[in-house]
């Protein structure tokens, strides 16, 4: 089975996976474009949902409460936080654009009963990961010190010439504190939107062991394994990432045999 899901260049629906598509139990991901008064309609079911204002000015209701106009970045590469909206199982919810909006909706199992809430840009941590040539920037969007029963959300953006999610990590053991295992999507951003970026997904024994030129708007599936990015010169990256498992708790092992560079 292939790990790329390729984004489509038109149309609202850019790129959905499930969990029964991606093989796995947790993660679900969608993304849409949506045109200035278009609205998206969905029901959580059993399922949470944390919606992801990519760009654009939309307004958001859940069940009985409602946000907007939320507006928004006109690119995911201006260097400043989302607004993103949390729905817990059972809510309808609808998105109403504003402007020309790219919105994700990344979902897990809801497990709990919990309040609908807004996640403003402000109260989302912002952080510089790595050094020199590895050096990227993160947003924590929904982390794990933020009430959710199993989603982890984070973006992340990674200047051209650089590595990502690097050295190499895994977390598919659920060996908490030291590992724990969580399903994984990225969803890749190009700027310009030509670009392409490298993705590697392996295991220690190589059982898996895929690498993949990802273009604007695919997803890679992560079940298990290590899972670096690498943009060459010339092209900016950005991925949303969605994290999910049988415990929420984010405990990652590098790869040992890269371990080495952390002491430089």
């Amino acid at each position: 089975m292939s790990l790329l899901v390729k984004g489509r260049a038109t149309g609202r629906d850019i790129v959905q996976v499930t969990p029964a598509s991606a093989g796995w139990r947790h993660v679900g991901f969608a993304a849409h474009r949506l045109a200035a008064g278009e609205r998206l309609d969905f029901d959580t079911a059993d399922r949470e949902v944390c919606i992801v204002v990519l760009t654009g000015t939309v307004s958001i209701a859940a069940g009985a409460r409602q946000w907007g106009p939320l507006a928004g970045r006109s690119s995911v590469f201006e260097p400043r936080s989302p607004h993103a909206v949390y729905a817990p199982g059972g809510l309808p919810v609808s998105i109403t654009a504003g402007s020309a909006a790219e919105v994700a909706l990344c979902s897990a199992p809801a497990a709990s009963l919990r309040e609908a809430r807004l996640i403003a840009p402000a109260g989302m941590r912002r952080t510089v990961r790595g050094s020199g040539a590895n050096t990227r920037y993160v947003c924590d969007i929904l982390p794990q010190t933020e009430a959710a029963d199993g989603l982890l959300v984070v973006e992340v953006l990674t200047p051209a010439g650089h590595s990502s999610s690097y050295p190499p990590h895994k977390h598919d053991d659920d060996n908490i504190p030291s590992e724990s295992a969580l399903e994984e999507t990225y969803y890749h951003r190009l700027n310009p939107p030509q670009g392409f970026a490298f993705q590697r997904v392996y295991t220690d024994d190589r059982s898996l062991d895929q690498s993949m030129a990802v273009e604007d708007h695919d997803v890679v599936l992560v079940p298990r394994g290590y899972h670096p990015v690498v943009l060459p010169y010339g092209y900016d990256g950005y991925y949303l990432n969605v994290m999910a498992g049988p415990k929420r708790a984010w405990h990652f092992k590098n790869d040992p045999a890269h371990e080495w560079m952390l002491g430089n």
